[in-house]
């Protein structure tokens, strides 16, 4: 899922303030917009882990657009976080599928670093289709 993420270069300092948005309480601040994004990402990540643990819904990614309504005077950018690992303990089901669909399927995933399996990859894609509002 891509979160937004809102930058603000805090005035009295050298530091960045980086925050994503749909995840409240998860920001940090920095002396480079590259190290605040890699702190952030690790800071989702453990938002999330925390949410999972709780049984708890992983909040969906708002649109930068939609965010810009309250935030815009800031810089922005966007933060890919893999949120299957979150979505709680793998359960095996049996599903039919058309052969040629299976076929490309396969072909997405062989040609594709981000996903490693069939099941990541239609997992992957019921996430992003459920995210839809």
């Amino acid at each position: 899922m891509k979160y937004p993420v809102y930058i603000v270069k805090n005035e009295n300092t050298t530091l960045f303030k980086l925050s994503a948005l749909d995840l409240p309480g998860c920001e940090v601040e920095a002396s480079t917009v590259d190290d605040g994004l890699n702190s952030l990402t690790k800071a989702i990540e453990t938002h999330l882990k925390i949410l999972a643990e709780y049984g708890e819904k992983i909040p969906n990614a708002k649109s930068i657009d939609w965010h810009m309504r309250d935030n815009a005077a800031g810089i922005w950018a966007v933060v890919d976080i893999d949120i299957v690992p979150y979505l709680g303990k793998s359960q095996k089901i049996n599903v039919t599928l058309p052969e040629l669909l299976i076929k490309q399927i396969d072909d997405r995933v062989s040609k594709s670093p981000e996903h490693k399996t069939r099941s990541g990859f239609i997992a992957s894609v019921c996430v992003n289709e459920l995210s839809r509002d």
